[in-house]
């Protein structure tokens, strides 16, 4: 999970630091096309250098400025600030494996309604979700291997619908939360880049 700043200054400055990133396709190669040496993560703090070096302070605190809390996967396919039109400052994202409602997902939007002043909250699956793949197996197998049983549910399912309408209820049904009245879930196609609301009923 991530909380992503609000701010209070004008647009532009927060554009323009985010152009200032580096992506792992601007990263310099070596000679036919081989990556240069150095791990991912020496790649990463490298880029983080030069975004520091034009970095601006753009005067935000933590409250997002559209009050809203995006739960997604944490697939890499997924851009959610481009794909949801969002800028630096308008919301709170949580990721996870799947984008499932989990405890500890409950855990980070309780504290973005009650300390931070979301009251929304979108959900968002995706197709050719890799949880799909999976089963409770994956937990039995890990135990196999390291003779230790993970505390936690994988949460594999089946029908990525179903999975949001479950995801919608667990957020509506929380005791926790103080606002439940603006939840939506939605599909995302990877293919096309379009999201496809689910109906919660």
């Amino acid at each position: 999970m991530f909380f992503v700043l609000s701010h209070s200054g004008p647009r532009s400055d927060v554009t323009s630091t985010v152009m200032g990133m580096t992506t792992s396709a601007s990263v310099p190669a070596g000679p036919e096309g081989a990556i240069s040496a150095g791990t991912v993560t020496d790649r990463l703090v490298d880029a983080n250098a030069r975004y520091a070096a034009a970095f601006t302070d753009p005067g935000m605190d933590a409250r997002p400025v559209l009050h809203v809390a995006v739960v997604a996967c944490m697939d890499a396919r997924l851009d959610l600030h481009d794909a949801l039109g969002l800028e630096l400052g308008d919301c709170h994202t949580i990721r996870n494996a799947g984008g499932v409602v989990t405890d500890d997902v409950i855990r980070s939007l309780t504290i973005s309604q009650r300390a931070l002043g979301t009251r929304s909250v979108v959900l968002i699956h995706h197709t050719g979700c890799g949880l799909e793949t999976l089963t409770e197996e994956f937990r039995h197998d890990l135990e196999m291997e390291v003779g230790q049983r993970p505390a936690w549910a994988v949460e594999a399912f089946r029908d990525v619908d179903q999975d949001v309408r479950q995801s919608m209820q667990r957020v509506r049904t929380s005791p926790f939360l103080l606002h439940t009245d603006d939840v939506r879930g939605f599909v995302f196609d990877v293919k096309t880049g379009l999201l496809r609301e689910i109906d919660p009923a």
